[in-house]
């Protein structure tokens, strides 16, 4: 079936071409689109607006893996599909997530404030007990990842399937007992209501004393609060966030202060990074639907994922 896309708020070069290859009419919010293509993440355009003005679109692609900012839209409007950008960034993100780990192990955000030589200080990440908190393909790379180490890790996802590559899976009514002992918590979920501050005060207290925290999934699944009290205790040795409750993270925010507190704004992913990786998905998921097949990473806003 020939889509004819409108692409909110516009598409590159690359974009256009690949979409016009596979048979599809790229046209504008005025022309009775059947398909729509949001290509930027959390640009500011009315989403909702263009939906009830057109109810023959049936297909939304979303740009971000995490589909919060667009759920309450979602829910406007069933009956429809919506495709998220989920396992698209996965590598890069994972990639990331590693590096947060390894730089709370190593105590890089020490070093680098350092201003003398200082005492020797750090951890190695090989042969350590990790606990990795999703089941997407940020969480399956980060699994990967940390499998390279020889490490020992547990996958706490929704449900019991078990997530490739890692050495035990089960679900989230056994987090705490998991937790108990361990020395990584990677954290790669969505942000929904089971989720939602899942890692407090108590999880943080089961770790092993020394232990770090990593996350690259949603700053909403932590309690702030608790981290840096955890972090200004000595009771964690570290943590390396891409993500923070709020977000972005205030100036003057105790955390910034933390010398064993490593912080990236949310660029696990950066735009050069996820363009190509986005297109990619795009045109995949145009096949498929323009082929009668299944498309990749139908997105629910009843589960937040």
């Amino acid at each position: 079936m020939t889509q004819r896309i409108h692409l909110m708020p516009g598409g590159d070069e690359e974009l256009i071409a690949g979409l016009q290859e596979q048979g599809a009419e790229i046209v504008g919010a005025d022309e009775r689109p059947t398909g729509v293509v949001v290509t930027k993440m959390f640009a500011g355009f009315d989403l909702d607006g263009l939906l009830r003005e057109n109810p023959q679109i049936s297909w939304i692609q979303l740009p971000s893996a995490g589909i919060e900012e667009y759920s309450q839209v979602m829910a406007e409007h069933p009956g429809r599909l919506w495709t998220s950008a989920k396992g698209a960034y996965a590598k890069p993100v994972g990639e990331h997530g590693l590096l947060l780990t390894l730089a709370a192990l190593r105590m890089i955000t020490l070093r680098a404030r350092a201003s003398s030589w200082g005492a020797e200080a750090g951890f190695s990440l090989n042969g350590l007990r990790c606990v990795v908190v999703g089941a997407g393909g940020v969480a399956a790379e980060m699994v990967r990842l940390y499998q390279a180490f020889d490490t020992h890790v547990t996958v706490v996802r929704r449900t019991e399937a078990p997530l490739a590559g890692a050495d035990e899976t089960v679900t989230f009514d056994r987090l705490d007992e998991v937790l108990d002992g361990a020395d990584v918590l990677g954290l790669a979920a969505a942000v929904t209501p089971v989720t939602e501050r899942m890692i407090g005060r108590r999880q943080l207290e089961l770790l092993a004393e020394g232990a770090v925290v990593a996350n690259v999934g949603r700053g909403r699944l932590v309690d702030t609060e608790a981290l840096v009290e955890a972090l200004e205790s000595g009771r964690l040795l570290g943590a390396g966030l891409d993500v923070t409750d709020p977000e972005p993270l205030p100036e003057g925010h105790p955390l910034w202060s933390l010398d064993n507190c490593l912080i990236t704004p949310h660029t696990a992913d950066t735009m050069e990074m996820v363009v190509p990786l986005l297109r990619s998905r795009i045109l995949e998921n145009h096949r498929r639907l323009r082929d009668g097949e299944p498309p990749i990473g139908v997105a629910d806003p009843i589960n937040g994922y």
